[in-house]
């Protein structure tokens, strides 16, 4: 005996089918980032899938919602890590000076 409902995966499957026309329509710059979004979707279909929400797109929204929140996270974490570099730079450049300053003296 087969399924009698589809899996999350084919739903999600059809959905994109159903965008291909608005795909087609952007430029051609945003249409990766649109692959992504499916992408993203895909990435927690098994989630969706034990949801079994009767709105099939909010399973879609929330999981491409978790992807970027953890892209967030994940640029907010390298930023803070590329500032601390910088500011241990500057108090390196900062005690050199000084250091050369007293030298000169």
């Amino acid at each position: 005996m087969g399924r009698t409902n589809p899996t999350f995966r084919d739903i999600l499957s059809r959905m994109e089918d159903e965008w291909g026309d608005f795909r087609r329509a952007l430029r051609r710059r945003h249409q990766p980032l649109f692959d992504r979004l499916w992408t993203y979707a895909r990435e927690h279909a098994d989630a969706a899938g034990n949801l079994n929400h009767p709105d099939r797109l909010a399973p879609v929204l929330v999981s491409i919602d978790i992807e970027q929140e953890d892209r967030i996270d994940e640029l907010e974490r390298r930023v803070s890590e590329l500032e601390a570099e910088v500011s241990d730079e500057e108090s390196t450049a900062d005690r050199s000076s000084e250091v050369a300053a007293t030298d000169d003296e």
